[in-house]
């Protein structure tokens, strides 16, 4: 195995040390030999594909499961806070009571205070309470757990947890870690549960405080702006990478180019090594016993292969007539928090729309009107007859017992339709889902969290919809994955939503954003997720209060010189230029590869040729669109 050591000269205090875990179930081997360490200052994302490991690692280093060799160390004396993705909190405590619960001292003197404060006769106890408190700068200490507390939107102190969301229990254990400072703070998927707002400010905190992090997560701008360091777990083998998302990046392809250069070296000289085998005599020579020792490594390395098969996801699509979806006049409240108040909207062909907002603004409740599984209060929605809906839900998919990978396919048929009249076997198609044959037969109850999640988005695909409605998709896949779906959705030729709290996945996939701001308003922004953000920063306070205060319509557009489409198409051009321009960058380091064949290149050159001529067009109908709007 090949592991790169993890220490620095400015990281000075060991805090964890794994050496040498393997994690195997029956024959299934997650990993074998794998050792990392964490450092004081280091904040580490921990990445690798759904099923190989990720959870079973931070269970094992959690304590929540045993490695089958192996040890995990600790340093002496360090404070640890764990954050998994089904914490476990008393139900019978309210929110605050939970965060009291902790063993922290600050929180006990806090404790003590607000005691003493209900029985003021007591005036020696109430003393000796408020010295206490002065002494621990208790007081600040206060202000920030309720702050984080009402970031997390867990303002209700006196609410019984359990009475609580599962999202909620997330963030309530969420705000427990962050409150208790420890000294290593260890994440599996913080983000999950969180809105934008939230996950926003999560990065502020932690680019604040002064935390030794070491994180699962797959939100790869919360990589970018959170982790000096990334750790991946690939083919069984540790690498380390001393950077952010983006120098991990570079830094893996470098690496995967370099192995396919030694592996063509290998399978060369195993090629000399085999004819040399097939000459020798049956006497062997110490000499040729030697080398025939070699020759078994050899074999060994030249017939390894990456596991990077693709999801090629080319489905059959259904065809969209001229008439999608429409909205008219369309109202929804719940008692007194108003939902919808007169939405008006047409779908057309192709559109890729984003929906963002605080939690409990809507955002599911349109989704179920805009899917007709719940009744609107009044107004209409008319779907047109060709539109087929694939809607991916939060809740996943439904476990049988006892029912294996192959099965849940086959409920769709034994052969599924691709496009130009092909098709493929339901065996077939779950490969390129990144299911192994072997895999296929595994009980799905067995599967992890993400391999469950990419099996779910392959019964929602397999169904021929036009018209996909995503509602969090990223949650649980890994990186890998993601990739793949948003290569996916930039193809779909049909009308996508998406609800995620990915703001790269939305920045890809988006043209415009629905935008829900409570209270019925729904304000049609034409641009993708970080547009909004820049627009949004950019309006002055003063303006968003008075905004705040006048009575809002529920159906806002932007006053340009440009149509609604118009200006919508301007910011999918100038998001797609940046695509094209990076896409034509990565082309044309490709042709440094000395080792390219005509036929590669000639391939490789009909490809930037098509992205330039791409290019060209969008950029001339870019000025056509600037013009208008300096007229």
């Amino acid at each position: 195995m090949v592991f790169y050591p993890l220490f620095a000269k400015k990281y000075l205090l060991n805090y964890l040390t794994v050496e040498n875990i393997s994690k195997s179930y029956g024959e299934l081997s997650l990993f074998e030999n794998i050792s990392f360490s964490v450092h004081k200052d280091q904040k580490i994302a921990f990445v690798a594909k759904n099923g190989t490991g990720k959870t079973s690692i931070l269970n094992i280093i959690s304590d929540a499961d045993q490695a089958d060799s192996g040890k995990v160390t600790y340093r002496k004396g360090i404070a640890v806070s764990f954050l998994s993705q089904d914490p476990k909190l008393d139900n019978n405590l309210t929110v605050e009571e939970t965060i009291f619960a902790s063993d922290n001292p600050i929180l006990k003197i806090i404790a003590n205070y607000e005691k003493a404060l209900l029985n003021p006769e007591d005036t020696e106890t109430y003393q000796a309470t408020f010295e206490q408190m002065e002494q621990h700068q208790a007081w600040d200490f206060e202000t920030l757990y309720k702050q984080i507390l009402f970031k997390l939107k867990l303002d209700n102190l006196n609410q019984k947890v359990s009475t609580l969301s599962g999202g909620q229990k997330k963030r309530l254990s969420l705000a427990n870690a962050l409150i208790n400072k420890p000294d290593l703070l260890i994440l599996d998927e913080p983000t999950n549960h969180l809105d934008l707002e939230m996950i926003e400010w999560l990065e502020a905190f932690f680019a604040k405080e002064n935390l030794t992090l070491f994180m699962v997560t797959h939100d790869r701008y919360f990589l970018e702006r959170v982790c000096n360091e990334i750790i991946e777990l690939d083919e069984g083998k540790l690498y380390s990478y001393k950077g952010n998302y983006s120098y991990y990046l570079e830094k893996r392809e470098a690496r995967i180019e370099r192995e396919a250069v030694e592996l063509g070296k290998t399978k060369q000289l195993f090629k000399k090594e085999l004819e040399w085998m097939r000459r020798q005599p049956k006497a062997r020579t110490t000499k040729s016993k030697s080398r025939i020792d070699d020759f078994k490594d050899i074999k060994h390395r030249a017939h390894q292969r990456r596991k990077d098969h693709q999801v090629q996801l080319e489905l059959n699509m259904e065809r969209l007539g001229s008439k999608i979806l429409e909205f008219h006049k369309v109202t929804k409240a719940f008692k007194d928090k108003i939902i919808l108040n007169g939405f008006d909207y047409t779908f057309k062909k192709g559109e890729r729309v984003g929906i963002i907002g605080k939690n409990g603004t809507g955002k599911t409740t349109f989704l179920n009107i805009l899917t007709q599984t719940l009744e609107p209060d009044g107004g209409k929605v008319v779907k047109g007859e060709t539109v087929k809906f694939g809607y991916y839900t939060q809740s996943g998919i439904t476990i049988k017992p006892e029912q294996k990978v192959i099965d849940v396919i086959r409920e769709f048929g034994d052969y599924i339709p691709l496009k130009k009249g092909r098709q493929i076997s339901a065996q077939q198609l779950l490969e390129r889902f990144l299911f192994s044959r072997k895999k296929q037969y595994d009980f799905v109850e067995k599967l992890s969290g993400g391999e469950r999640k990419r099996l779910y988005l392959c019964t929602v695909l397999i169904q021929n919809p036009n018209f996909l409605i995503l509602d969090e998709p990223t949650n649980d896949l890994d990186i890998v994955t993601l990739n793949v779906l948003e290569s996916f959705l930039l193809d779909f030729p049909g009308c996508v939503i998406v609800v995620s709290h990915d703001r790269y996945f939305m920045d890809k996939v988006i043209d415009h954003l629905f935008v829900f701001q409570g209270e019925g308003v729904i304000e049609d922004f034409p641009g993708n997720y970080t547009d909004y953000r820049i627009y949004d920063d950019s309006l002055p306070t003063v303006s968003k209060t008075q905004e705040d205060k006048k009575d809002k319509n529920t159906w806002k557009k932007n006053e340009t010189k440009l149509s609604y489409n118009e200006e919508k198409e301007l910011k999918n051009i100038e998001s797609k230029l940046n695509a094209l321009n990076y896409d034509k960058k990565e082309l044309e380091n490709k042709f440094n590869n000395p080792d390219l064949t005509q036929e590669e290149i000639n391939t490789l050159s009909e490809q930037l040729q098509h992205i330039i001529n791409t290019i060209e067009a969008k950029e001339e109908r870019w000025f056509e669109l600037s013009a208008k709007l300096e007229d």
